[in-house]
């Protein structure tokens, strides 16, 4: 069985893509198009498996993360500046501005479960800031500041694994048509509108940036292992079960919102409202539920969002570690801003998206190429990894177009 499945640092990535962003996209998914579009997500857990894979192998193998194979493998000057350009822009700056929804949405999550108690109030009316916000971001850092790689996995585990339970068990509680939902994910079809939503679902599951996180931190757990091989098949059940928890919590949110919603002409503009209403329909204890793995959501990507960022740009940039632990602590620091303050930096996020288009599938490419160098041996790339992964980059190629071309024509 432990052959099999364990969690591991594919955890990491599941907890950095379910984050509020994938819970908000999923609630809005299920209430406006019921099971239909539950195979995007089930081509987004494969997809993402093809490409963490490749990330995780490259981690084990080489002993670096992925910034550190991309700096050794461009070596054009100008090729090298645009790339880390990119890199730079999409997932640090991304991440920064991300980071703030992370934060708001385990704050709304805090709030429907603790309500805003009068300690709340106070803090709030005096200091004019979101009390919440900053206790999760105290929280991130603390996890962080250790700096050990054992206390950040077994922290992040225990997130997903509370998430699992309570996403889960939301569903339950909403008892939803089980055959409606298996036809949606072996059935695949687009609603008339769904477009832009088959975009966001599987944005925000095959993100580039969990490419990083994945080779520094498998790398990093498996750096003294004497057996490459076993390390691989460590990582490779790791992937097995990490993965597919997080695509099985993004499906109990569809499948919870659509129960709920679909159908019944009421509409949700985020998931804290999903978690509030869900109280008359299905009882209190589906609105704790439903709370709590919001928050727990929240907080995963809190660590998770700057953790990334802060890899990446050691790799790039050769950082050293005091940059490096700066690096994620300026990122927890305007998560924590832009949330107490309720700022909307629109036109950051807007920037970030648009980054984020060109880089996954440029950085699908670079990792298709890094995993045929030489230098990985006989853990290069066969052909049947090639192909799949030659479809994902295709497939990302076309959806960052639509992307791009949404963001730039709104």
């Amino acid at each position: 069985m432990g052959s099999w499945f364990r969690l591991g640092p594919a955890t990491l990535v599941a907890a950095a893509f379910i984050g509020p962003g994938t819970v908000v996209t999923a609630s809005l998914a299920g209430a406006n198009y019921g099971y239909a579009l539950l195979w995007a997500l089930l081509f987004s857990v494969l997809a993402t498996m093809i490409l963490q894979e490749m990330a995780a192998r490259l981690g084990i193998v080489t002993g670096m993360g992925l910034g550190e194979n991309l700096r050794q493998l461009v070596s054009q000057p100008l090729l090298k500046f645009l790339l880390f350009a990119l890199v730079v822009a999409a997932v640090v700056i991304g991440n920064s501005a991300y980071q703030g929804g992370n934060i708001t949405g385990a704050s709304l999550g805090a709030e429907a479960i603790w309500g805003d108690a009068q300690l709340i109030r106070t803090i709030r009316a005096y200091t004019g800031l979101n009390p919440w916000a900053l206790l999760i971001g105290v929280m991130a850092i603390l996890v962080l500041w250790r700096g050990s790689y054992q206390l950040i996995e077994r922290c992040l585990i225990g997130l997903v694994l509370l998430m699992s339970l309570a996403f889960v068990s939301t569903m339950l509680l909403t008892r939803p048509d089980f055959s409606a939902m298996v036809q949606g994910l072996l059935w695949p079809t687009i609603p008339t509108g769904a477009t832009l939503t088959v975009i966001a679902l599987i944005g925000t599951t095959v993100v580039p940036y969990s490419l990083f996180l994945h080779a520094a931190s498998s790398a990093s757990k498996w750096q003294q292992a004497p057996d490459k091989a076993k390390a691989l098949q460590q990582s490779n059940a790791d992937i097995r079960t990490s993965i597919p928890l997080g695509g099985l919590i993004s499906v109990a949110v569809v499948s919870t919102a659509a129960t709920a919603y679909f159908g019944s002409g009421l509409a949700i503009e985020n998931a804290a409202d999903l978690a509030v209403s869900l109280e008359p329909l299905f009882g209190r204890l589906a609105t704790y539920l439903m709370a709590l793995g919001l928050l727990a959501a929240g907080l995963s990507s809190a660590v998770t969002a700057p953790l990334a960022a802060a890899y990446a740009l050691r790799g790039i940039l050769q950082l050293s570690n005091q940059h490096f632990r700066l690096t994620w602590f300026t990122i927890i620091l305007i998560g924590v801003v832009v949330s107490s303050l309720g700022l909307r930096p629109v036109s950051v996020i807007w920037f970030a998206q648009v980054a984020n288009g060109i880089l996954l599938p440029v950085i699908t490419l670079c990792l298709l190429a890094v995993m045929n160098t030489t230098r990985l041996g006989q853990y290069r790339n066969n052909w049947r990894q090639n192909s799949m992964g030659a479809v994902v980059f295709l497939i990302s190629l076309l959806l960052s177009g639509r992307s791009l071309w949404l963001a730039f024509s709104s």
